[in-house]
């Protein structure tokens, strides 16, 4: 079955490298369509207008739309990592080249997208029906930029 919602992404001329960088951070990854300008324009001959893109299943569309709109945190995607490993990639990788580090494992890439790099096993402790142990995960992390498993651990554990 197709996907039937695909995100689009709008930048300012970006969605190439954009396109690019995403590619090359999330495996499974790949560029599946670019749409140019005509000579009809409104934009430069030759030039992208849209990338269709994949990573990790995930079907986005990179639009170089213009200056009218930016990126803020009001819409933000969450990478599910099974490992303090993997919140280290991805949390490295995000914040490289003018990315910002944010609160409890949010983060904007350099073209301003909002990512939250969040360990699975973060929702297994939130949701634990034992409310004093999810209320110490919770006052931890919210202390938190970068997710640290292990220390999530210990307020669960109440260690």
């Amino acid at each position: 079955m197709a996907q039937s919602i695909t995100p689009c992404l709008w930048f300012n001329g970006q969605a190439e490298e954009a396109t690019n960088f995403y590619v090359s951070v999330f495996p499974n990854s790949e560029v599946l369509e670019v749409t140019r300008y005509t000579e009809v324009g409104p934009g430069e001959p030759g030039s992208v207008v849209t990338i269709l893109f994949r990573i990790n299943g995930q079907e986005f569309l990179a639009l170089n739309g213009g200056p009218e709109f930016t990126f803020n945190e009001a819409v933000s995607f969450i990478i599910d990592c099974a490992s303090q490993e993997e919140v280290d990639y991805y949390w490295e990788k995000l914040t490289a080249d003018g990315g910002e580090p944010g609160p409890c494992g949010w983060l904007k890439d350099k073209f301003g997208v909002s990512w939250q790099v969040v360990p699975s096993i973060l929702n297994e402790y939130l949701q634990d029906k034992d409310r004093e142990r999810a209320n110490r995960v919770m006052s931890t992390m919210l202390k938190m930029s970068k997710l640290d498993i292990a220390e999530l651990q210990r307020a669960y554990e109440g260690r």
